[in-house]
């Protein structure tokens, strides 16, 4: 089994990889710092396994989840995280995760996520609640989608960089845009959001697990 670590802690990284090295028949090929990098080594190290952090610079985890089961169908991805309130979880799934692991999970945890995951299974760590699967399998079948989801993956983008600080002109020269295509961005996610300012940005960033609240 080929697992990849996705996590902007190096320390994290290296414990979950020395734990994983136990386990039998699991490699780990590789790691990443964030998920832009997490998509170009998926590419280039065909993991059938990604460990992904939520809150992670240029690209958070749950967009590059999104890319991530797109573009790779066949990989599985495990969301790592300390929260386990209903927002973090719900979007993890609907991000087309099929794990959802808290990082103060017993290291056991490791080796029963990865078996569950790899026979088709979705696995949650046991102290998250029934009722966030419930409102996520209600949401499906409704074909609900957040306001959040209506963004497009550019959109988002801005949303995470917005929310991370970085100016109108930084965010053009981190994505290759002109600075009106990205004043045009934000001004129609604020639109879609109903956020005005980006005092509201940061919060609703923060609470959508797009960026971390230690920032």
């Amino acid at each position: 089994m080929r697992v990849l670590l996705a996590d902007n802690h190096t320390l994290v990284r290296a414990g979950i990889r020395s734990l994983l090295e136990n386990v039998s028949g699991v490699e780990v090929v590789g790691e990443a710092a964030d998920g832009q990098e997490a998509l170009t080594l998926i590419k280039e190290r065909n993991p059938d396994i990604v460990f992904m952090d939520i809150a992670m610079e240029r690209m958070n985890g749950l967009e590059a989840t999104r890319r991530a089961v797109k573009t790779f169908p066949r990989v599985r991805v495990i969301i790592l995280s300390i929260h386990s309130n209903e927002e973090y979880v719900s979007q993890a799934l609907r991000a087309g995760a099929c794990g959802y692991m808290l990082k103060d999970a017993a290291p056991s945890e490791l080796e029963i996520a990865i078996h569950a995951v790899a026979n088709g299974a979705t696995y949650l760590s046991p102290t998250i609640s029934r009722q966030v699967v419930d409102d996520y399998l209600r949401r499906v079948s409704e074909k609900e989608s957040t306001p959040l989801e209506m963004l497009t993956p550019r959109q988002r983008e801005v949303l995470q960089l917005v929310a991370e600080g970085s100016s109108t002109k930084e965010i053009a020269q981190k994505l290759d845009l002109g600075i009106k295509t990205v004043e045009t961005h934000r001004a129609q996610l604020m639109e879609r959001l109903d956020i005005h300012d980006i005092a509201g940005l940061v919060r609703y960033a923060i609470r959508h697990g797009l960026v971390s609240s230690e920032r």
